[in-house]
């Protein structure tokens, strides 16, 4: 087998990785944590952490059911979050009924600006790589692939 040939299959071989779904949105998934890593390094919060908590402040007293509903995450995985916020001393939690209310601190609402601001700088940081008409179609789609695929 020349080299070319040995190239072209090895090339072949790979292609399923660019044309695959699975593989392009999990290298896509990594570079974007990256860019709110980063955005988000100011805050002293982890990305998923400033999401949850700007809707914390945003609706105080939202049920725990609501916020796993409105980030896509189970309900352990925040609960997880939420005690890691509560030992920040970020939220408080009440307990009516089954219901498990989220409440904002003082200092939750005091560094929510912050968060917001991380918010649009990963947006700024995306746009002018992508370029705007690109980033909202992208999440459009995203959005709109991850709403027929969620089963």
């Amino acid at each position: 087998m020349t080299k070319k040939a040995q190239v072209t299959e090895t090339d072949n071989n790979e292609a399923f990785l660019h044309q695959c779904l699975y593989f392009t949105t999990n290298r896509l998934s990594r570079a974007i944590s990256r860019m709110a890593d980063d955005a988000f390094a100011t805050t002293g919060l982890a990305p998923a952490y400033g999401y949850l908590l700007r809707l914390v402040v945003a609706k105080p007293g939202i049920p725990q059911k609501e916020l796993s509903e409105k980030l896509y995450i189970t309900p352990s995985t925040l609960t997880r979050f939420i005690d890691k916020l509560e030992q920040k001393r970020l939220v408080e939690r009440q307990v009516k009924g089954k219901t498990v209310l989220v409440f904002p601190t003082e200092k939750a609402i005091e560094i929510e600006p912050s968060l917001r601001a991380a918010s649009k700088e990963l947006l700024r940081t995306y746009k002018a790589i992508l370029g705007d008409e690109v980033a909202t179609i992208l999440t459009q789609s995203l959005e709109s692939a991850s709403e027929k695929l969620e089963i």
